[in-house]
């Protein structure tokens, strides 16, 4: 499983939060606490919004711990709204184009989890891209193929509703198959201005998914980023977060999914 970490507030130096904090991105690279794997070191990236409409990205293959690149970009990138993602691959091959933060136009998309048996439905669900978004797949992952149905299904218009046909799309498909391997998926997207964050599972095991506010700024992620997990919020399962202003409320995701999960 990945481990990820998203920010807004105050604009701040990215390696206060990748590399200053006690259980921070960079050290639940090396040690995960609550996740089934342990170490992360498939390759990780950097998702960050400045004065430019458009997200920065930076990807790379090494582990997170072991490229300077990323301890100089982190100590001089400011920014009050930043995605990182360490990488566990379920199959997929490690290589830039599979790092996540995923980017279309002002979005940004990342997520830990897995659609049970991908390679048996690699095929169906590549044919739900529109052809106007297939070029814009440049990895195998299941999970960019998540980001442009997102997009299909008018994540700029209506999140909510993107969100859950996705959703369904994808139990439908595997329903047809007979899959029994789980679909999981906690995930965080952005427009630049609002987060939202998804915990969901067709069983009971969705990846975790915690949240905090500061003062100046929420930080919403895989694992708390103090050892002691004081003051973090666990998300439930079958519920998203939506952030703005430095302001977060939790929702139930729509009756549809559950119906079909």
């Amino acid at each position: 499983m990945c481990r990820w970490m998203a920010y807004q507030g105050d604009p701040v130096y990215l390696e206060s939060l990748l590399f200053e904090q006690e259980h921070s991105l960079i050290h639940q690279s090396l040690s995960a606490k609550k996740s089934e794997v342990t170490v992360n070191a498939d390759g990780f990236g950097l998702g960050w919004y400045d004065e430019q409409e458009e997200p920065g990205l930076y990807h790379e293959i090494l582990p997170a711990w072991s490229d300077c690149n990323l301890k100089s970009l982190a100590r001089h990138i400011k920014s009050g709204l930043f995605f990182a993602h360490v990488r566990a691959s379920t199959g997929t091959a490690t290589n830039r184009s599979n790092c996540h933060p995923f980017s279309y136009k002002n979005w940004l998309f990342m997520h830990n989890g897995q659609i049970g048996d991908y390679e048996s439905l690699r095929w169906q669900l590549d044919r739900l891209i529109p052809e106007h978004l297939y070029n814009e797949r440049r990895g195998a992952t299941d999970s960019e193929v998540i980001f442009l149905l997102l997009i299909a299904n008018g994540l700029e218009e209506n999140p909510e509703r993107a969100i859950a046909s996705t959703i369904t799309q994808v139990l439908e498909i595997m329903r047809q198959k007979n899959i029994t391997e789980p679909f999981r998926f906690t995930s965080v997207l952005s427009n630049g201005s609002e987060m939202i964050a998804i915990r969901f599972s067709s069983d009971d095991h969705a990846p975790s998914l915690y949240c905090k506010e500061f003062e100046h700024h929420i930080v919403i992620g895989s694992e708390p980023l103090e050892l002691s997990s004081e003051g973090w919020t666990l998300i439930p399962q079958g519920h998203m977060a939506r952030i703005k202003d430095n302001q977060y409320r939790v929702e139930a995701l729509p009756e549809l999914i559950k119906l079909t999960a």
